[in-house]
């Protein structure tokens, strides 16, 4: 890739870095601040998960992704961990969002027992369950399934100095088979193929009750329907932004290097990182909850502004207004007889 391409790419890698810090912070603030009583919905609590696992892309996986692009040169090992922290962070996404479409779906279909299930304890339950899986499913690489072996003989001639080791890099260390048949195929592909059946059983669901249900519980179908049609969103916008780089693998696994050219490859890599700097666009404008507290937070932030102007402004008011009266004091003195 030429210099000036490289350079566009690091510089809109730190941008959607900072974006996707800032916005998800703001989601986190917004939930556990602004709207406290929606932790108890388990929907908000894994969007928290969702928002958390978007922070740490723009604080870990975007750094890592380009660090991981021949930049440093680490033990194999340590390369192999480093990537790995980057599959980790698209599980938990991946999870989280699957977490979201199996409670809207039991909230909807067995609402008796939904609710005696939906409680925080169980929610956070359910929260760590996901981040668990997504370690284990994310450092899968470690326990044997890479690129480079480890034996006796290398470990020895590899126990030079770091920089006599090979610049580290993803595809380096993380096996082509391993991204497409387990990555994609078992762990991103197949659980969006469950969140779209649930999806389109509950929009079917809700339109078949809105048709026959009495006018005054339309009002909660409908606020039902908007909340999925706007989680139903972030899961296509996932979708759109993650499948084609696991896409552009498949070509690499069953094609050749030559099958993907290097800018198009960094194309893929960088919308897949938008998608975590983008939700927090999506929860703002599609969540009323949501939308109310980021008002919420904006307009503290402003009043704080104001007051802390208005603050300084008195100080220096009074400041001057005893620097004249001393002044005045002196020369009333130096007149005197």
């Amino acid at each position: 890739m030429a210099e000036w391409s490289w350079v566009a790419y690091t510089v809109l890698e730190v941008l959607i870095a900072v974006a996707c810090c800032l916005g998800n912070a703001l989601v986190v603030c917004a939930v556990c601040i602004g709207i406290r009583d929606s932790l108890r919905e388990p929907t908000f609590c894994f969007l928290i998960s969702l928002a958390v696992a978007d922070f740490l892309v723009g604080v870990a996986a975007v750094p890592l992704a380009v660090l991981l692009d021949g930049w440093v040169s680490v033990t194999p090992d340590l390369c192999l961990l480093l990537s790995c922290v980057v599959l980790v962070l698209t599980q938990a996404s991946v999870l989280s969002l699957l977490a979201i479409a199996v409670d809207r779906y039991f909230r909807l279909h067995t609402p008796i027992r939904y609710k005696a299930l939906a409680t925080q304890r169980h929610s956070w339950m359910a929260v760590s369950l996901c981040w668990t899986l997504s370690c284990l499913l994310g450092f899968t690489p470690l326990f044997g399934w890479h690129n480079y072996s480890s034996s006796p003989s290398e470990s020895t001639s590899t126990s030079s100095p770091s920089f006599d080791s090979p610049p580290c890099t993803f595809l380096s260390v993380i096996s082509l088979p391993f991204m497409v048949y387990f990555n994609f195929l078992g762990c991103v592909l197949a659980p969006l193929l469950v969140m779209s059946f649930l999806y389109t059983r509950i929009f079917w669901s809700l339109q078949g009750r809105l048709k026959e249900s009495c006018p005054q519980a339309q009002p909660s179908l409908l606020s039902e329907k908007k909340l999925a049609c706007s989680l139903a969103l972030i899961l296509i916008l996932f979708a759109g932004c993650w499948i084609p780089l696991h896409l552009m693998n498949c070509l690499l696994l069953f094609h050749g290097p030559e099958a993907v050219t290097q800018g198009t490859l960094y194309t893929g890599i960088l919308l897949s990182h938008t998608n975590s700097a983008v939700n927090p666009v999506v929860y703002a404008y599609r969540i009323p909850k949501i939308k109310q507290a980021y008002s919420q937070i904006w307009r503290r932030f402003i009043t704080n502004i104001n007051s802390d102007h208005g603050d300084k402004q008195v100080h220096r008011v009074r400041t001057g207004s005893r620097a004249n009266h001393s002044e005045m004091r002196g020369s009333g003195g130096k007149t005197t007889p």
